[in-house]
């Protein structure tokens, strides 16, 4: 599995690095802009990501924003739904409106901070990315 790790946050970074390394191959980056690049050039090399982390709150271009170019995107290639990249929103955020307009333009699921990391494994789960041993 391609995992993109998008968080500003150097201490949230390295932990969700190191504990989605043995799930699969992690990228990660600081920022919007470099996470639209990493998605962009994923596709191009048709590796594309299976998984995004994606912080809302972040420089140059917010998680949001990012969340809503790459659903465009998908919609402008004519990508299917059970092919599009699963997006995970991360937020330390107690605003329920982010929250909330970011499911509406199309993340699977979200994840406060602190990550609990049994419900990120969960999560998922539940997405299909991973498969928890029966």
């Amino acid at each position: 599995m391609r995992i993109l790790i998008v968080e500003d946050d150097m201490v949230s970074r390295r932990f969700l690095g190191k504990f989605l390394a043995r799930y699969g191959e992690c990228d990660i980056v600081v920022d919007g802009m470099e996470a639209l690049d990493a998605y962009l050039i994923a596709i191009k090399e048709e590796d594309p990501y299976d998984l995004i982390c994606l912080d809302i709150m972040m420089p140059k271009v917010d998680g949001v924003k990012v969340l809503k170019a790459i659903r465009d995107f998908e919609i402008q290639r004519g990508i299917l739904p059970e092919d599009k990249v699963k997006i995970i929103i991360i937020t330390a955020l107690a605003d329920t409106e982010f929250v909330n307009t970011a499911f509406d333009i199309g993340c699977e699921a979200y994840a406060a901070k602190p990550v609990d990391t049994d419900k990120l494994v969960e999560v998922m789960n539940k997405l299909g990315v991973i498969r928890l041993d029966q």
